[in-house]
């Protein structure tokens, strides 16, 4: 029959039961071992802080901790010292920190994982408690071994590259714990590890400290994805019409934002008589200021924030390509397409701006890329170290060969930046307006690829070539989990002490 394991609250009865256990674990420890009355006093503070795990009803390990005001103690603290000379009278309830006092398995019952256990349900009161981490001193009790070759801090390093085993350390590193630095005199008794300890340390990444939770936003957050249909209109508001019945739509469906494609307004350029496309497309952008404002409006109007795809802009006689970003409260934000393609610059003279940046909405820190920015990772990776959730990419693709570059670009966007990527773009046909005649697109959102992601890393798809408007979902609490805890983690795992990433002033 296979044993029953269970983990369950610390009672004062089973302080002999404790005793046994912890005397196996700590042979060679030179100290004294917890009295019943430091027992009692834990459980007394703090009962939810104090776990026990059985086997068939025996106690064979335990978690023992307490809350504290971690800027009152800082890194540079003894065992002795957070713990109130162990009388704990240093737990605080209104504190922002769970601290670990203890944690054993009995030797008989190592290598059923059992520890791990004991560290989840530490890690699960810390967020229902919504504390910011938990902290604790970690002993290296195979450092006495290496001691005289070596200081802590290669001892620590080797461990970490696994060169050297040592039971408490390499443990803790394999369940997310990071070693914050290397205290000295944490706890004299301590022979083995030589008097020195790690601060280690596991960051809730659900906290949400007391100022954040006033302006806490909505984490399911539900994007609108406009595939705009080219056509020839006879005046502006005839387009006008056309934008707001599909932001109109986005809202009803209670949308926190509405994407539209890359030079949507395109169709206008059939209004303009001009020599050339490139003139044409100077031209165009005398209609974006007045385009801008209207989207503003209806942002407000309609309470959806608005990326508003592309628009040419001149600025100091240099033609851009900038989309405005319209908060639903009123304000505006401009982004700037950084890179032209070849034809874009031959057929209509633009050039490639020069900021790149994130924004903060009320639903999240999200980035814009135009259509070929997407296939140039170092742009999506500097979004991604300031921590950006939803990349939104409004393109513009004449061939289905193009189409699939964006597409394939920012789906690995996506994986390598562990955020949400939405793209959308124009279909239909033009033939009114020179080298804008042909157009194809897919609107998609993309997302990691990891077990809480569909395995495809496609949240959803419209139909191509079709126009209409793509509603999907994204819980941001699913990038902030893969971040530190995905099968692969490629922000942590970066290896930042080779090579770095850095935008020129």
């Amino acid at each position: 029959m296979a044993e029953i394991i269970e983990i369950r609250p610390l009672t004062i009865n089973d302080y002999r039961q404790l005793m046994e256990a912890m005397k196996a674990s700590y042979k060679n420890w030179s100290g004294s071992l917890w009295s019943p009355n430091a027992i009692d006093s834990l459980i007394e503070k703090f009962p939810e802080g104090q776990f026990v795990i059985c086997s068939d009803q025996k106690i064979v390990g335990c978690a023992l901790s307490i809350i504290v005001k971690y800027d009152d103690f800082g890194d540079n603290h003894t065992y002795a010292q957070i713990t109130g000379k162990y009388s704990f009278t240093t737990h605080n309830t209104a504190g922002d920190v769970l601290y670990g006092v203890e944690v054993f398995i009995h030797p008989e019952q190592r290598g059923k994982r059992l520890g791990r256990r004991l560290y989840d349900a530490r890690k699960e009161l810390c967020e229902k408690l919504n504390l910011r981490a938990i902290v604790f001193g970690g002993r290296i009790p195979n450092y006495h071994k290496y001691a005289d070759s070596m200081r802590p801090k290669e001892y620590i390093a080797k461990v970490k590259m696994k060169e050297i085993y040592d039971p408490v350390l390499s443990f803790q590193l394999s369940n997310d714990f990071h070693v914050k630095k290397v205290l000295t005199n944490y706890m004299p008794d301590d022979l083995q590890s030589k008097e020195y300890a790690t601060l280690l340390q596991w960051d809730n990444v659900y906290y949400v400290s007391e100022n954040d939770f006033k302006k806490r936003i909505t984490r399911n957050v539900r994007l609108g994805l406009v595939q705009w249909q080219m056509r020839f209109y006879e005046t502006i508001d005839e387009m006008f019409r056309h934008a707001e019945y599909f932001i109109d739509s986005i809202s009803a469906y209670h949308s926190d934002f509405a994407l539209f494609p890359e030079l949507f307004s395109g169709p206008l350029m059939a209004l303009i008589e001009s020599k050339n496309e490139a003139e044409s497309m100077r031209k165009l952008a005398d209609y974006t200021n007045q385009i801008k404002d209207k989207f503003s409006e209806w942002a407000v109007k309609h309470n959806v924030n608005i990326i508003t795809g592309s628009m040419p802009l001149l600025e100091n006689d240099a033609l851009l390509n900038v989309g405005y970003l319209c908060h639903r409260n009123g304000h505006v934000e401009k982004y700037e397409k950084i890179h032209v393609t070849p034809d874009e610059e031959k057929f209509w003279g633009l050039k490639g701006g020069r900021n790149i940046r994130t924004f903060e909405t009320d639903a999240g820190l999200v980035g814009v890329l135009i259509c070929y920015d997407i296939e140039f990772p170092e742009l999506a990776r500097i979004l991604a170290e300031e921590r950006v959730q939803i990349l939104f990419v409004p393109f513009l693709t004449d061939t289905h060969n193009a189409y699939m570059r964006v597409r394939h670009c920012a789906a690995a966007r996506a994986i390598e930046n562990e955020c949400f990527v939405a793209i959308t773009g124009s279909v239909g046909n033009l033939p009114q307006v020179e080298n804008m005649d042909l157009h194809y697109s897919q609107a998609v959102v993309f997302t990691p690829c990891d077990f809480a992601f569909p395995f495809n890393g496609i949240k959803s798809e419209a139909t191509a070539n079709t126009e209409m408007i793509l509603i999907s979902d994204v819980d941001l609490r699913l990038l902030e989990d893969l971040h530190f805890h995905g099968s692969v983690r490629n922000l942590l795992d970066k290896r930042n002490d080779i090579y770095s990433l850095q935008l020129k002033k």
